[in-house]
């Protein structure tokens, strides 16, 4: 059987490191056409140069009421309610949401936010969120 050389093992250490690189690249190029085609429906431009700014949206899911709609200005600020209370939501930097209930999970728009903290109330009333 042969000897483990230093060379060999430096080898194997590049060609898994290459390896795993590319890896990941795909998968972020995958992810970055991905994403913005399922969240077209709900994205419209407000003007030339600015981001997404996410279209309204009402409807009941999961037996709950929730909505959404911009609120303007200059920051693009959006208010989401599920059955008629506040759900604080927030955007990142790279265009994802997230909300006070589900804050560690990033969605792709406000609507799915409020979706996602549908299912983590399981049923449970939503409080208001005091704003400083």
């Amino acid at each position: 059987m042969p000897e483990l050389t230093r060379r060999t093992a430096l080898t194997a250490t590049a060609a898994l490191t290459a390896t795993a690189a590319l890896t990941a690249t795909a998968a972020l190029a995958a992810t970055a056409v991905a994403a913005p085609r399922a969240a077209a429906d709900e994205h419209h431009h407000d003007s030339p140069g600015h981001l997404d700014s996410p279209g309204p949206f009402d409807e009941v899911y999961k037996g709950r009421r929730i909505q959404g709609r911009s609120t303007g200005g200059h920051h693009g600020g959006y208010r989401v309610t599920v059955d008629g209370v506040e759900l604080h939501v927030m955007r990142n930097a790279d265009g994802t949401w997230i909300s006070v209930v589900s804050h560690y999970d990033p969605v792709p728009t406000p609507r799915a936010a409020a979706r996602a903290a549908v299912d983590e109330l399981q049923g449970a009333r939503l409080l208001p969120f005091p704003a400083n």
